[in-house]
């Protein structure tokens, strides 16, 4: 199954094994369990450390786990873990094997400090993005803990099972039989939703620091430029994001940043945190700003509340919350997200295979998820509001080739049905007509645009009927030593190369709007202390 390219790869990486492990395979007679035999036999190959059996008596066929000979410590895969999830088995193999985790070791303290039993179950598609970052966190903490215990479960793969336990979104984690999580989290956020103590350890801590003097609040490629830029003035410098790498986090395929012939959402956000790291930015993940207080005049400190009740200081704020995907706000779209309406059709698309669904939205974003969709599901059909499709017409002439897709123009959805467990329907409206009619299918996946991330800046700054945040041709908002860039504000193209040149001229203003304030932040952090 491996090329002899990969294999080389991964030869180069099992040389860092340090302890001897054992691949158990469960398998039985079918096609996909020879794959997975072929495949463990070629990694077991590649390393005298590495043994393979195939006794496993696990009741998912085909599957295996990796354990750490003569330990508890060990990992499971139910399915053929390839596509994105290979490099959730190579960490796997490495960490079984005890090579170190790259991991903060605060956080691998708290995760081995655990108490009580946990037996994770992931449902992954090979195809979605997100899917890795759960399915590696997981493993990493089987492997930290031994009283915990994870697998990964292709959901393509055990459609009988993701029927049966009603998943209808990846990746989705079950803790103990119960769900626990659907979406994209990673290690400190798991952690901090099963360790109650974390959110007000982490607050107190915030309490104290001192003021900076360039504060970035969002970690997306505004928010990442904004503080290189900062940090490399020799100026204190700090983010605070809800989750580093923003929107670009649920991105595919990026083919459009000069430079970059092609890359994925995570690992350009992962390069993105990396990059500010290194020029020593104090950056505070996981953190959700609930309030701006503007200073009381110009050259006097910006306070940023968050919802976890402590809140930060600094003599000059960025903003660059980004965005995140529009709703259509109909009756049952809330009631059925993650059980039939997604918003990823990468990630949640091969979980309607042989169904029928509607893609919501007209746009490029729109009409790719509907002919990608098309060679998995049954039958899509295409809603757009408007009296004609606003793609492309490359991607538009690929959509009217497809047999299994139908366009419906000029139409309003008015309703997601349901039974009450998973979606049933769809209603929408004749804008022309005004009739109302009704499709029979399983899934809707919404595809209308962004919403900019800026309730909470309500009556703080000024913000445009769009609710963007108003901002000149240097990132300035209506707030002196406020600035702002990226997708939540007006500036025109919501694109990533976009958002980090706009990031980095916000930060160039902010430090010449310091410069004519010369308070140092150290001052300012004894006056907010006070």
């Amino acid at each position: 199954m491996l090329d002899e390219n990969l294999k080389s790869q991964l030869a180069a990486y099992l040389q860092k094994l340090q302890l001897p492990i054992e691949l158990v395979a469960s398998l039985d007679d079918g096609e996909k369990s020879a794959e997975l035999r072929s495949l463990l036999e070629e990694i077991a190959a590649l390393s005298d450390k590495i043994a393979l059996r195939v006794d496993g008596v696990d009741a998912r066929r085909p599957s295996f786990t990796i354990v750490r000979t003569g330990t508890d410590v060990a990992v499971g895969f139910a399915g053929i873990p390839m596509g994105h999830e290979f490099t959730s088995l190579v960490l796997a193999l490495l960490q079984v094997g005890g090579h170190p985790s790259k991991e903060s070791q605060e956080l691998l303290a708290q995760v081995a400090a655990l108490e009580g039993d946990y037996r994770f179950e992931t449902y992954f598609s090979l195809s979605c993005q997100n899917c890795p970052d759960v399915v590696q966190a997981l493993n990493l903490m089987a492997v930290v803990n031994p009283r915990i215990r994870h697998v990964a479960i292709d959901g393509a793969l055990f459609q009988d099972e993701v029927e049966r336990r009603e998943v209808m979104a990846v990746p989705t984690v079950f803790l103990n039989g119960q769900p626990f999580e659907s979406g994209r989290v990673d290690l400190a956020q798991i952690m901090a939703k099963l360790d109650t103590g974390a959110e007000a350890r982490e607050a107190a801590k915030i309490r104290d620091k001192q003021a900076f003097d360039v504060l970035v609040v969002g970690g997306g490629p505004a928010g990442a430029a904004a503080a290189v830029y900062a940090a490399r003035k020799g100026i204190r410098t700090g983010v605070a994001a809800e989750r580093f790498g923003g929107q670009v986090l649920d991105t595919m395929a990026i083919e459009n940043l000069i430079s970059v012939e092609h890359t994925e959402g995570p690992k350009l956000a992962a390069a993105l945190e990396a990059n500010v790291r290194a020029n020593d930015v104090d950056v505070m993940n996981l953190q959700r700003a609930e309030a701006l207080v503007p200073p009381a005049k110009p050259g006097e400190l910006v306070e940023v509340k968050l919802a976890n009740g402590a809140s930060l200081f600094s003599r000059s704020v960025i903003l660059s919350t980004g965005a995140r995907w529009r709703q259509m706000g109909v009756p049952g779209e809330d009631q059925y997200r993650n059980k039939g309406v997604a918003y990823c059709p990468h990630c949640d698309g091969p979980l309607f295979k042989g169904k029928r669904v509607a893609v919501i939205g007209g746009g490029n974003s729109g009409v790719e998820a509907a002919i990608d969709l098309a060679g998995i599901v049954a039958h899509v059909t295409l809603v757009e509001y408007d009296v004609k499709l606003r793609a492309d017409e490359v991607l538009q002439r690929k959509l009217r080739s497809l047999p299994n897709v139908e366009v419906v123009l000029n139409a309003q959805t008015t309703e997601v049905l349901g039974d009450g467990r998973r979606v049933t329907g769809l209603a929408m409206r004749d804008r022309a007509s005004d009739e109302v009619r009704q499709l029979e299918l399983e899934g809707v996946f919404v595809q209308i645009g962004l919403l900019p991330n800026t309730e909470w800046l309500k009556g703080s700054v000024e913000l445009s009927p769009r609710g963007e945040i108003v901002v000149d041709a240097h990132g300035r908002t209506s707030v002196p030593g406020v600035f702002a860039a990226g997708d939540a504000t007006t500036v025109p193209y919501k694109q990533i190369v976009i958002a980090m040149g706009a990031g980095a001229t916000a930060s160039l203003a902010a430090f010449d709007y310091l410069i004519r304030h010369s308070a140092p932040a150290e001052a300012a952090g004894e006056v907010a202390a006070a």
